[in-house]
């Protein structure tokens, strides 16, 4: 039933449309399906989930990492130390490798998934934040509300795409993760993360986390929000934060916002 200033067609038909970029974006719940420990001495950037385990880039000059991580236990199976001369950021795989931003140095490294041996590296203009792929194109994310879509056969920029939250443009845009069709983003210095329509860049919905953590683990001087990793044969979704204790899995509520999986228009 409508009521207010929505009770009569009159008020109605008077009240200005509301165009879709400027739309609020819906609302999410979640509910904690599980959670597992996370090592509280990772500075997390970057978090994918691949064939039961979870890869981790971690950050900081001197402590920067690449790992993979046992996701009950939380034990680092494998470990690759990152020149203390690069800050590492976000992370993805691609047909059996990973790849490793930086913060500032303009580079990106690329491993082997298995050895994590060394095979490339390629340049970027600007700062690298976070990064993702559509299995099309890699998406990476450089704190601004800009994403950039590169080739992941040459690392060449594509396109770029602006989000936009309500109609302005969203900055901070940080670790990135493709689900189900959509962009997910965690936000700087927030407890939000943001879906994204990769068509037109719009927030089309929001997850609020700041209840995630219990007091007991904020006091042990936790970082932000931040990691974000999805098993796309199981639809699991799993979240984390910078010098974390836990690794959780969280069930979107309500789930019809994806049920039906977004298709690229190319």
């Amino acid at each position: 039933m409508l009521t207010g200033a929505w009770a009569n067609m009159a008020d109605a038909l008077d009240a200005p449309l509301m165009t879709e970029a400027a739309r609020p974006p819906a609302v999410l719940g979640y509910k904690v399906v599980n959670a597992w420990p996370h090592d509280r001495g990772a500075f997390t950037q970057g978090l994918i989930l691949r064939d039961g385990f979870f890869y981790e880039s971690t950050g900081l000059n001197g402590r920067s990492s690449l790992r993979k991580v046992n996701p009950e236990t939380g034990e680092v199976l494998k470990h690759e130390t990152v020149a203390r001369e690069f800050f590492a950021e976000g992370l993805c795989d691609w047909k059996g490798k990973l790849i490793q931003l930086t913060w500032q140095s303009g580079k990106a490294f690329v491993y082997d998934i298995k050895t994590f041996k060394r095979t490339g590296e390629f340049a970027y203009n600007g700062e690298g934040w976070g990064i993702t792929h559509d299995g099309k194109h890699l998406i990476m994310s450089d704190g601004s509300a800009t994403l950039r879509f590169l080739d992941p056969k040459t690392f060449q920029q594509t396109r770029t795409l602006e989000v936009t939250y309500q109609g302005k443009p969203l900055a901070n845009l940080n670790e990135l993760e493709y689900v189900r069709g959509r962009i997910f983003a965690n936000v700087w210095q927030s407890n939000s993360i943001v879906v994204i329509d990769p068509d037109s860049g719009r927030v089309t919905a929001q997850l609020d986390l700041a209840g995630l953590l219990s007091p007991e683990d904020r006091a042990v001087g936790v970082d932000v929000l931040n990691g974000i990793a999805y098993d796309a044969k199981n639809d699991r979704l799993f979240v984390t934060g910078k010098l974390w204790p836990k690794v959780f899995e969280i069930k979107l509520e309500p789930t019809d916002l994806l049920d039906k999986p977004h298709q690229l228009k190319r």
